[in-house]
């Protein structure tokens, strides 16, 4: 337990910190698990979708330091390769 006033309030700021990075993190792992099921069902327009969603709040975790922008960028080009590599015009 926490003896100083400052101590007792930055712990409980970051138990709501890892509260809400969590919650974000989750919504980008179900996007993504979304996306991968789109993309072995060969389903195009929605794996399109799914993406731009995924990008959307990939970037937003990483502006608000929830991701570094390395890994952010990683997990954008992965995705952006299987969507490429997947559904290539032929």
């Amino acid at each position: 337990m926490p003896q100083l006033k400052q101590s007792a309030k930055r712990l409980r700021q970051s138990k709501k910190l890892a509260i809400a990075n969590k919650r974000v993190k989750d919504n980008i792992d179900y996007l993504a698990r979304n996306f991968k099921k789109a993309v072995t069902a060969k389903d195009k327009s929605q794996a399109q979708d799914f993406a731009k969603k995924l990008i959307k709040l990939i970037d937003k975790a990483a502006k608000r330091n929830i991701y570094h922008l390395n890994k952010a960028a990683r997990k954008k080009s992965r995705m952006m390769k299987t969507l490429n590599s997947n559904f290539k015009d032929k």
